[in-house]
C-alpha cells in the first residue's frame, strides 16, 4: 500500500510538471503557481528526492515570496556583510602586515587573495555539505571556521601562517556561510527573486560601509592584531545567521552514500577482478559526484551557463583588485588613514542607497530577458571608471571614482545572481555555482599578487587601475557579444523550426531539448519558458 501511494505521489508530481507546459491562460490555469509548486513539491532545498518517499500531502510546499522568507533574507544581508567584504577591508592593515613580516606588496597581497579564492574554491565541497547537513547547518559550521580563523590569526609570527590562518581557514568559513546562504534564497523566493536577490546585494554593501569603519577604529584602538581577534569573534555572527535558515521541508535521508552503492555482481568475483572492478566503481563514482557537484555538463551542453561562467570568471580578475589596493593608494600619497578608509564606507553608502530602488525596477517585467545586457553595460561601466584613478590619488578625484564605481557595482551586484539563475535550473544551481566558484578562484587568486608585482616593478599604483579596466571591460564586452549572438542563433533556429514543420506536418513543432539548456525556475513574467528539463530531471530520479 505504501509503495501505491508512493508511485501514486511521484505520478502526481510528474503530471503537475507536464501541466506547465502549458501557457498562462489556457483552460483557466495559473501554471505560472503550478510551477512554482512543482519546484518545491519535487525538491527540498535545491535536491532531488526519490519519488518512492514522497508522500502526497493536502497542499504542495511552495516558494513562501514572504513571511519567513524575509527573516532569511536578512539573515542573508548579514551573511554577505560579514563574508564578501571582509577581504576589501585587509587593505586597513596592508602596511602593518608589511612592516610586522617585513614581506613586498606581492607577498602581502596573497593574504586577501588566498582569502577571496578559497573563499570561490570550496563551492564544490560546500555542496556536499549542504547536501548532507542543509543549508542551515552548513552556515553556521562557516561562522565556526572564519571566526576561528581570524582569532588565530592574531597570534601568528610569519605570513606563511597568516596564509593558512586568515587565508584558508578564514576563507572556507566565509564559503560555507555565503553560498548556502544565496542558495536557500532563492528557494524562498520565485515571484520576487529579482528583487531578493537586490536586497540580499546589499549586505556586500553594508559591510563595505561599516567593516573599514570598525576596522580603523579597531586599528587605533588595538592594532592589528587586537583588531583581528575581536572581527573573529563578531564573524562568530554567522552561526545566528545560520540558525534562522530553516528548511522549507522536513530533510529526509536518501539511503545509503553513493560510495555504498557498488554492484552486486562485484562480490561474486574472483579476486584478480575484484579491484579492477572496485577502481571501475570508484571511478563512476567519481564522475557521478563531478557531475552532481560542479555541473561539468551545463557547462559542455549550456552555451549560456559557459559564456557567463568564462566572463565572470576573467572579470574576477581585475573586479576585486581596486578594492584591495585602494587604501594603500592613497596612503601612499600622504592620505590620512582614517580619510582613505572613508572612500570605502562611501562606496557602501552608495551600494546601500542605490540596490534597493534598482531590485525595485529590475523586477518589471519589461526586464525580463534583457537582465543580462543591463548587466553587461553596468560591468562596462564599471571597467571604465578604473581609468578615473589614474587622474591623480587627491580625494575629490578619488571620491568621484568611488561614487561611479559605486553605481554601477550596485547593478552588477544586484544582478549577478539573477542572470546566474536565467541560465541554469534551480536544481543544478548549487553545483553550477560550485563550478562558477572554482573558476573564480583560479583569476581571484592570481589577481592581487600579480597586481603586487605590477606595484613592485613599476613602484606606482596607477598601473594596476588602468590594468583592472582593461581586463573588466573585455569582460563586459565578452558576455554582451556573446548573449547578442546566441539571442540570433536561437531565432534562426526557431524559425527553420517553423519552416520545416510546414513542410513536412508530421515532425514536431518544437525541439524541447536545446531550450533545457536555459530553463530556470518559473518567475513573474516567466510565460514564455517551458518545463520539459525539470520534468526530464524529477522523473528520471
Amino acid at each position: 500500500m505504501t509503495q501505491r501511494n508512493g508511485n501514486r505521489g511521484a505520478s502526481d508530481c510528474c503530471l503537475r510538471m507536464e501541466t506547465t507546459k502549458a501557457p498562462k491562460g489556457e483552460n483557466g490555469v495559473d501554471h505560472e503557481k503550478l510551477g512554482e509548486a512543482v519546484d518545491y513539491d519535487c525538491e527540498e532545498g535545491g535536491k532531488g528526492h526519490d519519488p518512492r518517499d514522497a508522500m502526497p500531502a493536502p497542499g504542495a510546499v511552495t516558494a513562501p515570496d514572504g513571511g519567513w522568507g524575509w527573516v532569511v533574507l536578512v539573515a542573508t544581508i548579514m551573511v554577505l556583510a560579514l563574508t564578501l567584504a571582509f577581504p576589501s577591508c585587509i587593505g586597513i592593515f596592508y602596511t602593518d602586515l608589511q612592516n610586522e613580516f617585513h614581506a613586498s606588496n606581492s607577498e602581502t597581497s596573497w593574504v586577501p587573495s588566498i582569502m577571496t579564492s578559497v573563499l570561490h574554491a570550496g563551492g564544490p565541497l560546500c555542496s556536499v555539505l549542504v547536501e548532507r547537513f542543509g543549508c542551515r547547518a552548513t552556515v553556521m559550521l562557516g561562522g565556526v571556521l572564519s571566526g576561528a580563523g581570524m582569532a588565530a590569526s592574531s597570534f601568528t609570527q610569519s605570513i606563511a601562517q597568516l596564509y593558512i590562518t586568515a587565508g584558508i581557514i578564514t576563507g572556507l568559513g566565509f564559503c560555507f556561510s555565503f553560498q548556502p546562504a544565496v542558495t536557500i534564497l532563492g528557494h524562498y523566493f520565485v515571484r520576487r527573486r529579482t528583487f531578493a536577490n537586490a536586497m540580499s546585494s546589499t549586505g556586500t554593501a553594508l559591510g563595505l560601509c561599516t567593516l573599514p569603519f570598525l576596522g580603523n577604529y579597531l586599528h587605533t584602538e588595538l592594532g592589528w592584531r587586537g583588531s583581528f581577534l575581536v572581527l573573529g569573534a563578531i564573524l562568530l555572527n554567522c552561526c545566528v545567521c545560520g540558525a534562522v535558515m530553516r528548511p522549507l521541508a522536513s530533510q529526509k535521508r536518501r539511503g545509503e552514500p553513493l560510495m555504498n552503492h557498488e554492484p552486486p555482481k562485484l562480490q561474486e568475483e574472483d579476486n584478480g577482478r575484484k579491484l579492477k572492478g572496485r577502481i571501475r566503481t570508484l571511478w563512476r563514482c567519481l564522475v557521478a559526484a563531478l557531475s552532481k557537484h560542479m555541473a561539468f555538463d551545463q557547462f559542455c551542453k549550456n552555451s549560456r551557463y559557459r559564456v557567463y561562467a568564462l566572463s565572470i570568471a576573467w572579470m574576477m580578475l581585475g573586479f576585486v583588485v581596486p578594492l584591495v589596493y585602494l587604501v594603500p593608494y592613497a596612503t601612499a600619497h600622504n592620505m590620512e588613514q582614517g580619510q582613505a578608509a572613508m572612500l570605502l564606507s562611501i562606496l557602501g553608502i552608495v551600494n546601500i542607497v542605490v540596490r534597493p530602488p534598482v531590485g525595485i525596477l529590475f523586477n518589471l517585467p519589461w526586464f525580463k530577458g534583457r537582465h543580462v545586457y543591463v548587466f553587461a553595460g553596468a560591468l562596462l561601466v564599471n571597467g571604465l571608471s578604473n581609468s578615473i584613478c589614474c587622474i591623480g590619488p587627491s580625494f575629490p578625484v578619488l571620491l568621484c571614482y568611488v561614487v561611479t564605481y559605486g553605481l554601477s557595482m550596485s547593478v552588477v551586484g544586484s544582478l549577478m545572481f539573477t542572470v546566474f539563475m536565467d541560465t541554469v535550473e534551480m536544481s543544478r544551481f548549487p553545483s553550477a555555482l560550485g563550478l562558477l566558484a572554482i573558476m573564480e578562484s583560479v583569476t581571484l587568486l592570481i589577481g592581487p599578487p600579480l597586481a603586487g608585482v605590477l606595484i613592485d616593478r613599476t613602484g606606482q599604483y596607477f598601473h594596476v587601475f588602468l590594468a583592472c579596466s582593461v581586463v573588466v571591460v573585455s569582460s563586459a564586452l565578452f558576455l554582451m557579444v556573446s548573449f547578442y549572438w546566441l539571442g540570433k542563433r536561437d531565432k534562426r533556429a526557431a524559425k527553420q523550426a517553423q519552416l520545416s514543420t510546414l513542410t513536412d506536418p508530421t515532425r514536431p513543432a518544437v525541439d524541447a531539448g536545446p531550450r533545457c539548456e536555459y530553463s530556470s525556475v518559473p518567475t513573474e513574467g516567466d510565460k514564455d519558458k517551458s518545463s520539459d528539463c525539470g520534468a526530464e530531471y524529477i522523473t528520471s530520479l
